[in-house]
């Protein structure tokens, strides 16, 4: 006889533990919950014997697109109705829009409309502030608008959430544990500002040693550590590539490596997100086309792709595109800012998860902020590449030297991760966050939601579609104590706005029982299981061609599906 689950009231409410007065187990607890068993582990790895496919993506009905554009349509209308009437008989409230006094205005009406009239909108589910460390739970303050989001009143109280809102991969964004100790004695040994007994400007031996700690987890010869992670991609193209190199750029990277491409005037063509087709199709014509003006040849191409896409929770199909890289002799960049530290058995990012050479990668990019709990950026290559780099790239010129209780953080975590330290924690951590990134992502697909992304990714999107239901979304798993980040036009395309959920190691699995019971009833609520169960996690793989909509119920999903998440690759 199968066990049930009693689920009504997982979906009504997440208990909130008391913030106050803990003792440091209890800190530790709600920091980094403890594993309930071992069977709620997993290996994010990609088997070499199945075949890299491009996701298929599920579509939304017909109702649910027009609908999304017959909302968007309506609040544009409106808004452009508002602002004829207010400008002509309230141009008080519309001084930054009007010229006065000879001066022009601030900006146009068209141009801030969007801000104005719709994001202006939705904004109570934006950049809602928090206080504590991001761990398991996050205390997230509560607030109240009177003035449709125009302005919010804060009455001094939090509620303490679990937390899927923050880049924090593995848990080590901790206030207690080692990280946090060595931290602690970094700051006595090296000191900050007037704290310690020394103050230390610029770079420092544990600088250089952090570096050699970092070049030998990724298995590259060098590696520079700057104190901005998207600084690092918004200044270093400029120092590799001029207007007589063609850098070819995948369609979703990542703002801050456009903002660096665009910077350094280099040529740019853009192919379909990990279309191999089209980017070898690229390759192939550039090549023989050479610049656009004098068809000389191009001086370099560049290849720049993301390991972990952020907003998709895709992979980049990397063995291909190393393939087509040395048979067309170019460069290849790779961002791992969301796959160093959460991908591969060991944690060493997508070159590990698809048993790449990381010396196949010209450049290897990454964050020091999300899987180790840090902050700052990095360029990792070899040392002639390294050594030009640190002659003139200017995000040092633009930048503070990284702080040495920084410093010590990404050491002590990097080492925990590749098991220098504390035994098998670092395998533990990693082997958590695939199971749960596993779990949280087919449990939602067989509840009947539309979730993007590969199978091990910690990014799980969750497709609302419909601009009325993100506040509404992000409101109501508020109230059953649940953190979640959405995330909308510009970020994604106007009719593409999701939940992103970003999955930590340091939940456990009888949290995400709560996350999707409580998912499942809002989901309910707010009519958004539309899946037809095309993209995977259907009970049988051929129902979709017969018409058949799988969903499971919520007890279901708790009952079988852990199970299915502990195999290598399901």
């Amino acid at each position: 006889m199968s066990k049930t689950y009693d689920t009504s009231e997982l979906s009504k409410h997440v208990p909130n533990p008391p913030v106050n007065n803990l003792s440091i187990e209890e800190k530790a607890e709600m920091e980094f919950g403890s594993l309930s068993s071992d069977k709620y582990l997993a290996s994010a790895q990609h088997d070499p014997s199945i075949e890299i496919r491009t996701q298929v993506l599920d579509e939304p009905p017909y109702y649910v697109v027009i609908s999304t554009y017959l909302n968007y349509l309506t609040l544009i209308i409106i808004g452009h109705i508002r602002d004829f009437f207010g400008m002509t008989f309230m141009p008080q409230y519309y001084s930054a829009m009007v010229a006065k006094n000879g001066y022009p205005p601030w900006y146009s009406a068209f141009e801030s409309f969007y801000p104005r009239r719709l994001k202006r909108r939705l904004d109570d589910c934006f950049a809602r502030p928090i206080y504590g460390v991001p761990g398991r739970y996050i205390n997230c303050f509560n607030r109240a608008s009177t003035d449709y989001n125009e302005s919010f009143y804060y009455d001094g109280t939090a509620t303490p959430c679990l937390n899927l809102s923050s880049y924090n991969y593995l848990g080590f964004a901790q206030s207690v544990g080692k990280c946090t100790d060595d931290s602690i004695d970094a700051v006595y040994k090296y000191g900050v500002s007037s704290c310690g007994p020394r103050n230390v400007i610029g770079t420092t031996d544990l600088h250089v040693k952090t570096e050699k700690i970092l070049s030998k987890f990724l298995g590259k010869e060098d590696s520079i550590i700057f104190s901005m992670g998207w600084g690092t991609n918004a200044h270093l193209f400029t120092s590799m590539v001029n207007s007589k190199c063609l850098v070819i750029s995948d369609s979703l990277n990542h703002a801050s490596i456009r903002f660096g491409i665009r910077l350094s005037g280099a040529a740019v063509k853009v192919f379909p997100h990990n279309d191999m087709e089209a980017l070898e199709k690229i390759l192939r014509n550039s090549i023989s086309q050479g610049q656009s003006k004098t068809h000389r040849p191009w001086k370099k191409i560049f290849i720049c792709v993301e390991g972990l896409y952020s907003m998709e929770g895709t992979y980049v199909n990397l063995p291909k595109i190393v393939e087509l890289k040395e048979k067309y002799n170019c460069y290849l960049f790779v961002d791992e800012a969301h796959s160093i530290g959460a991908l591969g058995k060991s944690g060493k990012g997508i070159c590990e998860y698809y048993n790449v050479d990381p010396n196949k990668i010209d450049i290897l990019m990454g964050t020091l902020t999300k899987s180790f709990g840090a902050a700052g950026g990095y360029i990792s290559a070899n040392k002639n590449i390294c050594d030009r780099l640190r002659l003139d790239i200017t995000v040092n010129n633009y930048g503070e030297s990284i702080p040495p209780a920084v410093l010590q953080q990404i050491s002590t975590s990097m080492r925990i991760i590749s098991g220098e330290l504390n035994d098998n924690e670092g395998e533990l951590r990693l082997q958590r966050i695939a199971f749960n990134s596993r779990y949280l992502r087919l449990g939602l697909k067989r509840l009947g939601f539309i979730v993007y992304g590969a199978d091990d990714s910690p990014v799980i999107p969750l497709l609302i579609y419909n601009p009325a239901k993100m506040p509404r979304f992000s409101q109501l798993l508020l109230e059953r104590g649940i953190a979640v980040v959405i995330v909308g036009y510009p970020a994604t395309d106007i009719i593409s706005s999701r939940i992103r959920f970003c999955m930590s190691a340091a939940l456990t699995k009888e949290d995400i029982d709560l996350i999707l019971a409580a998912c499942a009833d809002v989901g309910d609520r707010l009519n958004l299981k539309f899946s037809t169960g095309i993209a995977g996690g259907e009970r049988n793989p051929g129902d979709w061609k017969k018409g058949i909509k799988p969903r499971w119920s919520i007890e279901e999903v708790i009952e079988k599906t852990p199970e299915d998440c502990r195999h290598e690759v399901y």
